[in-house]
C-alpha cells in the first residue's frame, strides 16, 4: 500500500482522497492506543465505501421515486377526495408500506442499565461546543434547589440580586413535599425533621415532637457519605433513580434548616446524546474535526472547556464518579456522568472530506468508522473515566426511511466492527422514529436491527416536516400551532409505544419521546411533560441540565415499568390512523391570521438561519413572533420552511406576501441580534445577505427539496459565507 501525503493536497490511499487535516487527526490523534493499524483502516474503509455507497445511493433514489408516485396519486384524486383505503392500497403497491413480518423480540446484549432498566430524562447537545457537551455529560446529577429557585418552576422569576428568603423557603417546602411523596417516613414528615442519623438497624429521623421515625421502605436507603451519626450525604433510591440529601450546617441554606439540609440533589440526565447532526453546523473537514476531537476527549475523559463567568476564569471538566458507603459497610460507586450516545448525520448527506474514485462519500459512513474508532478508547478502558461499563458503543441513527435503510445501517455497523476487529453487535443503534416511512413500518425497522436496538424515539418536529412534504399535493396544511391536533399525531405517539412494547423493548431498550422546546417555561414543563412517562416512555428529551433535574421529578411520580406492563395489554393503535394527511378541506382563515402565520414562520426561519450561516451555530434559542423563546434546529426549520412552501403551493398566500414577511421579520431579527459581535444586519442589503437569501431559498424551493430537508441549502450557503 502506498500513502501519498502533501501538506495541502489530499492524502492518497489507494482509491481514497482524504482531506489532509482529517487524515492527520485520525492517524495521529484518534488511532494511537486503539491497536488499529493505519493502512488496514483506510483500505478497509475504502472497501466499505465501495460495497455500501451504491446501496445508499439507490435507497436515496428510492425515496424520490416514492414521493413522485404519492404526488401523482394525490393529483389524480383531486383536492378533498382522500380515500384512506385506496391510499393504503397505493402505499402497499409501490412498496412504501413493507410487508408485515412475524412477531419477534429484540435481543441486544451488553446494554448498560441506563438504556435498559432506568427511566429518566435525556439531553441532546451539540458536540462541537465543548462547554455544552461537558454540561450535558455532567447533568447526571443536578441540584433540585437550584432548579426550582432559578426558574419559574414553582412561581414567577424575580430579578437577580440578593437571596430571596421567602422564595427559598418555598423551594425547600417543595423539596420536602417531594421527599414525603417518594421517601415517606414511618410516622411524621420530612418537613418536621431535626436530625438524620444511621444506626445499626437503619436510618433514624428525629422529629420536632421528639419522636423518631424510619423510612417506610428501608430499601430506599442506598448509602451515605461521612459519619454514620452525622452523615454529609444520604443516598436514597426510588424507581431506580437516586437522590442525595446534603447536610451542612455551615452552609447558607443548611444553617437555617432545622435538619441542616443544604441541598437535595437528583439523579437527572441519565443519558445524553452527543449530537453530530441537527444541532451542529459542520460543513467542512475543519468543522468535522472539531466534532470528532470533542468526542475523542469525551471518550478519553479528558475534555476541558475554559470560559469566563462572573469575571472569573472557569475550567470545566468531566465529573468523577460518586462513592458511598452502604449501610452494611460495603462500598458503592455510581456514575458521575450521563451515559453518552452519539448521533450521526443522516444517510442523505455526502462529504467531500473523503472521496472514492473522485466522488464524495456518505458522511454517515465516515461518522460510523471514525466515532467507533474513537470509542475504542472507552472500550479498552484507557481513559480516566468510563462511559459504557458493558463494552458497547451507542449510535443514534436519524432520518432513516423504512426497513431497507435500517438494514443498511445494520450492514454498515457490521462492516465497521469487522474493520476495527470488534465483536459483532458492539455497535448498538437507536432508531429515530421521525420519518413517515419509518413510522408506518416501525416493526420492520426494529426487526432489521433487532440485535442492536437500544432505543426508539418519536420526533414530532422532523416527523411533522416529513408529513407536510409527503402530503404536499394533498392540500393545505393547518396552521403550525394546530398541527399537533391532527389525527395522525396522537396515533403516531401511541403506536410508537405499542410497537416498542410488542417487540420486547421493556427492560431491554428505551422508548423515548421528543423535546420540550421552551427552555424558559419550566412551570409549563412540570405540568405537562409528565404525560411522557405516563404514556410509557422511559425517557424524553429536555433542553438543558436544569430541565433534566425538573423532568426527573416525573419519573419519581410515575413508575414507568408498571405503566409499560399495563400498556402491553392494549390493542396496537391502527396503522390507518397515522396515514391521514394533516390537510384542511376548506380553510377559512382571515387575512390577519394568514399574515400572522407568515410572520411567525418567517421569524423562526430567519432567527435560526442567520446564526447558522453567519456564526455556524446549529442550535439556537430563537424568539418567535409572540416573543416566546424556542429551541430551534434543522428539524424546526424543516417544519417552518415546508409550511410556507405548502401555503404558497396551494395559493393561501402569494410570493410577494411571503417576501414581505421575510423582509419585515428580517428587521426584527436584526434588532434581536444587534448586540452580537460581528453580526451583519440582513436588512442592510437583502440581496447581498447570504443568510437572507438562504432563508428565501428554503421557502421558495422548499417543495423541491428531497423530503423537505434543509441541509443542502444550509451547507452550501454556510460554505459560501466561509469563503469555501
Amino acid at each position: 500500500m502506498t500513502i501519498t501525503t502533501n501538506d495541502q493536497a489530499p492524502v492518497v490511499v489507494a482509491d481514497l482522497r482524504i482531506d489532509p487535516a482529517l487524515y492527520a487527526f485520525v492517524t495521529r490523534e484518534a488511532m494511537p492506543g486503539t491497536g488499529v493499524r493505519e493502512g488496514e483502516f483506510w483500505l478497509g474503509l475504502a472497501d466499505l465505501f465501495r460495497e455500501l455507497a451504491p446501496v445508499n445511493a439507490a435507497l436515496l433514489q428510492r425515496r424520490d421515486q416514492l414521493q413522485e408516485r404519492i404526488d401523482a396519486w394525490y393529483l389524480e384524486q383531486g383536492k378533498g377526495a382522500f380515500d384512506p383505503q385506496r391510499y393504503r392500497a397505493l402505499l402497499s403497491e409501490i412498496g412504501y408500506l413493507a410487508p408485515e413480518i412475524a412477531d419477534f423480540q429484540v435481543s441486544p446484549e451488553n446494554v448498560d442499565d441506563e438504556l435498559s432498566h432506568i427511566a429518566g430524562p435525556q439531553l441532546v447537545v451539540p458536540i462541537n461546543n465543548a462547554r455544552y457537551a461537558l454540561n450535558a455529560a455532567n447533568a447526571r446529577w443536578g441540584s433540585l434547589y437550584d432548579a426550582l429557585y432559578g426558574t419559574d418552576a414553582i412561581e414567577p422569576l424575580v430579578p437577580a440580586g440578593h437571596y430571596d428568603a421567602a422564595r427559598g423557603a418555598r423551594v425547600i417546602a417543595f423539596a420536602r413535599a417531594f421527599l414525603d411523596e417518594c421517601f415517606p417516613l414511618s410516622a411524621g414528615s420530612h418537613r418536621t425533621a431535626l436530625n438524620y442519623r444511621l444506626e445499626a438497624d437503619g436510618l433514624q429521623v428525629e422529629l420536632q415532637d421528639g419522636s423518631r421515625a424510619r423510612l417506610r421502605d428501608p430499601l430506599a436507603l442506598a448509602g451515605y457519605q461521612g459519619d454514620r451519626g452525622a452523615p454529609n450525604v444520604l443516598l436514597l433510591v426510588h424507581h431506580g433513580l437516586h437522590v442525595e440529601l446534603h447536610f451542612d450546617r455551615g452552609h447558607r441554606i443548611g444553617r437555617e434548616d432545622a435538619a441542616g439540609i443544604s441541598d437535595v440533589v437528583l439523579e437527572s440526565a441519565i443519558t445524553t446524546i452527543q449530537d453530530c447532526e441537527d444541532s451542529v453546523a459542520a460543513v467542512d473537514a475543519a468543522d468535522k474535526i472539531r466534532v470528532y476531537r470533542n468526542w475523542l476527549d469525551l471518550m478519553r475523559g479528558s475534555l476541558r472547556a475554559h470560559f469566563e463567568k462572573g469575571g472569573a476564569q472557569i475550567e470545566r471538566r468531566l465529573n468523577p464518579d460518586r462513592s458511598y458507603r452502604t449501610v452494611e459497610g460495603g462500598e458503592l460507586t455510581l456514575p458521575g456522568r450521563s451515559l453518552m450516545l452519539i448521533r450521526h448525520v443522516g444517510h442523505h448527506m455526502l462529504s467531500s472530506a473523503i472521496r472514492l474514485d473522485g466522488a464524495a462519500v456518505p458522511e454517515t459512513f465516515i461518522d460510523a468508522a471514525v466515532t467507533t474508532l474513537i470509542a475504542m478508547h472507552d472500550l479498552r478502558a484507557q481513559g480516566a473515566l468510563r462511559n459504557s461499563r458493558r463494552g458497547s458503543v451507542y449510535v443514534v441513527k436519524p432520518k432513516l426511511h423504512g426497513p431497507d435503510e435500517a438494514a443498511l445501517a445494520n450492514r454498515l455497523f457490521a462492516g465497521v466492527e469487522d474493520l476495527l476487529d470488534l465483536p459483532r453487535y458492539t455497535l448498538k443503534v437507536g432508531i429515530m422514529d421521525e420519518e413517515r416511512r419509518t413510522s408506518v413500518n416501525l416493526k420492520a425497522c426494529i426487526g432489521a436491527v433487532r440485535e442492536r436496538l437500544v432505543f426508539i424515539n418519536t420526533g414530532f418536529l422532523d416527523r411533522t416536516g416529513d408529513e407536510i412534504h409527503t402530503s404536499m399535493e394533498a392540500g393545505v396544511v393547518a396552521r403550525k400551532a394546530d398541527l399537533k391536533l391532527a389525527p395522525w399525531y396522537e396515533a403516531y405517539e401511541r403506536r410508537n409505544v405499542d410497537i416498542g412494547l410488542a417487540c420486547g423493548l421493556r427492560g431491554r431498550a428505551q422508548i423515548g419521546k421528543g423535546m420540550w422546546a421552551m427552555p424558559d417555561r419550566m412551570a409549563d414543563m412540570l405540568r405537562t411533560k409528565i404525560a411522557h412517562p405516563r404514556a410509557g416512555a422511559t425517557t424524553a428529551w429536555v433542553p438543558s441540565p436544569t430541565a433534566a433535574t425538573l423532568h426527573a421529578l416525573h419519573y419519581h411520580q410515575v413508575d414507568v415499568d408498571a405503566v409499560q406492563a399495563e400498556l402491553s395489554h392494549r390493542p396496537c393503535t391502527p396503522l390507518d390512523d397515522i396515514l391521514i394527511p394533516p390537510v384542511l378541506a376548506a380553510p377559512s382563515w382571515s387575512a390577519a391570521q394568514i399574515g400572522e402565520e407568515l410572520n411567525n414562520n418567517a421569524q423562526s426561519i430567519l432567527g435560526y438561519v442567520v446564526r447558522w450561516i453567519e456564526f455556524g451555530v446549529g442550535c439556537s434559542k430563537v424568539p418567535d413572533f409572540f416573543n416566546l423563546g424556542l429551541m430551534e434546529d434543522r428539524a424546526t426549520l424543516r417544519i417552518s420552511s415546508q409550511h410556507l412552501a405548502n401555503w404558497l403551493h396551494h395559493g393561501i398566500c402569494t410570493r410577494a406576501q411571503v417576501m414581505n414577511a421575510l423582509e419585515s421579520m428580517a428587521r426584527v431579527v436584526d434588532r434581536q441580534n444587534a448586540q452580537s459581535d460581528g453580526y451583519v444586519p440582513m436588512a442592510a442589503d437583502f440581496a447581498r445577505s447570504v443568510a437572507f437569501q438562504a432563508a428565501c431559498e428554503l421557502v421558495f424551493s422548499g417543495r423541491m427539496q428531497p423530503n423537505g430537508y434543509t441541509e443542502q441549502i444550509l451547507h452550501e450557503c454556510r460554505r459560501r459565507q466561509k469563503g469555501l
